[in-house]
């Protein structure tokens, strides 16, 4: 069984934090944890939590998480209202995963947390990459260069990923008839999923000896 991925806000702002924390649970897959308001409460939850990734404010009251930054062993997002362009380059540089300026909606966050439980799934573990694997975690970081994530789902790829019942294989044929449209439009918009990290392709032999693609949605793995 797969675990959600454990996620620490750092705000000092009591209410926007569990606010952030309630746009954290509601997302499949994740678990906030206990909020903390300051950057020595920050480290010392991370050193005994070791969350997978770090919601972080930039002002806070005893350091300023841009600092924080630099000495924080996971991944973060940071979550701010400074929006100047030298705390977003400065972010960037120091490893920051990503920025959203507050205040933001709920759906955006959701985003992000879905593109990076899809980049956690594509750079699990300790296995060997390939070159293609790690353009596309890179860009599946970033909603607005994923393919999943730049524009909202047609109702056919809707369709397409409701068709990929959980714990599944499906042939494109199979997706083809379930939903009523052809191989071909079965066939691109399952290679989206693919591309997008929601979907995975394996291969399975027949009677033939010649492989046959099979489709399943992408399992969430720490």
């Amino acid at each position: 069984m797969s675990k959600d991925l454990q996620v620490l806000i750092v705000d000092d702002d009591f209410h926007v934090a569990k606010l952030h924390a309630a746009y954290v649970n509601s997302v499949p897959g994740f678990k906030a944890l206990t909020p903390v308001g300051t950057a020595d409460l920050a480290l010392r939850a991370v050193g005994t939590q070791h969350p997978d990734l770090v919601l972080l404010d930039v002002y806070l009251p005893d350091a300023l998480g841009l600092d924080l930054l630099r000495t924080l062993d996971t991944d973060v997002l940071i979550l701010s209202a400074a929006a100047e362009a030298v705390s977003v380059r400065q972010a960037i540089r120091r490893g920051a995963i990503g920025y959203l300026i507050k205040p933001f909606a709920a759906e955006q966050l959701t985003q992000r947390l879905r593109a990076y439980a899809r980049y956690h799934r594509l750079l699990s573990g300790s296995q060997t990459v390939d070159q293609d694997t790690i353009e596309r975690a890179i860009r599946t970081l970033n909603p607005a260069m994923g393919p999943g994530f730049s524009r909202g789902r047609s109702a056919t790829e809707t369709a397409v990923l409701e068709a990929l019942q959980p714990g599944q294989q499906y042939s494109t044929i199979a997706v083809a008839r379930q939903i009523g449209v052809s191989r071909a439009t079965a066939q691109r918009y399952l290679s989206a999923l693919v591309e997008d990290g929601t979907a995975e392709i394996q291969l399975r032999y027949g009677n033939t000896g010649r492989p046959e693609h099979r489709y399943a949605r992408a399992e969430y793995r720490r």
